[in-house]
């Protein structure tokens, strides 16, 4: 399937995480089998009852994961950074455009709708492109622990700026630049909001097969109503068949289709890569 739950094909190296986010569109970094949506976590796993333990120090796979996020993160062909709800998430490039016009800020708004510490951080990095977390507070002005971690996730949110590199010595931090950098093109194109949700949608029913009421707000952090949106466009074109109240269903699956636990645990060829 997909998502990698099918203990056939754990993802093992960074290449195979690239094509794994991809495929799927977006993933979850660490989140497990207790959450819906694809995640990298259960991808290295590679099995659906995959849960983290409490001592992730001590966990291989949650290990594993962790440095194949630093490694995406440094190598920058996937998106990566803190989204709606503050979830941290990959985006393969075709997903940009349509996160982007969901979540991000024009530039004219900027001053209007982000906060005076995220504005002083960003003046910083547009200026400098490039900076760790200790000299960005420094030269931000921005001294509280917390209110910059605020700020850097309310930029993140906006699709501003993204995380380059974790750096571990002589300690661990960040290397913070603008996301423009890396993704100019993808964050350039215009979408408009509705097909953005219609794509969204599209991109999280192709692997799921079927999502019943309220996951693809849950996984993506769309209110409840966008994410309704979204899933009724898709049965507008005729991708989608709505199955009850809340409930979609791939219209390739057929008329009667499987259940959801059919889905989403035996995995179909028609769904599968």
């Amino acid at each position: 399937m997909r998502w990698h739950r099918e203990n056939t094909a754990c993802v093992e190296t960074v290449a195979q995480a690239e094509e794994f986010i991809e495929r799927v569109g977006f993933a979850a970094c660490l989140t497990d089998a207790s959450r819906p949506g694809p995640s990298l976590y259960v991808a290295v796993c590679g099995r659906r009852d995959a849960t983290r333990p409490r001592n992730v120090q001590k966990d291989s796979e949650s290990s594993h994961t962790w440095e194949l996020k630093d490694e995406l993160m440094r190598r920058g062909r996937v998106y990566y950074g803190k989204l709606a709800h503050g979830k941290a998430m990959f985006l393969a490039p075709r997903m940009i455009p349509y996160f982007k016009a969901l979540w991000g800020i024009p530039r004219p708004e900027q001053k209007k709708l982000l906060s005076g510490p995220a504005l002083r951080v960003l003046r910083v990095l547009r200026k400098e492109w490039e900076m760790g977390t200790a000299d960005l507070r420094k030269e931000s002005g921005v001294l509280d622990r917390e209110q910059f971690m605020r700020a850097m996730d309310e930029l993140q949110r906006a699709m501003i700026v993204v995380p380059n590199e974790a750096v571990y010595q002589p300690r661990f931090s960040y290397l913070w630049g603008l996301a423009e950098e890396r993704f100019a093109e993808e964050l350039a194109t215009k979408v408009d909001r509705h097909t953005a949700l219609r794509e969204v949608a599209r991109c999280f029913l192709a692997g799921a097969g079927m999502t019943v009421p309220g996951e693809l707000a849950r996984v993506t952090g769309l209110a409840r109503p966008e994410a309704g949106l979204g899933n009724r466009a898709l049965v507008e074109e005729g991708y989608a068949v709505k199955v009850a109240q809340g409930k979609y269903r791939l219209a390739e699956l057929g008329a009667a289709g499987p259940s959801v636990e059919r889905v989403r645990c035996v995995g179909l060829s028609r769904i599968s890569p």
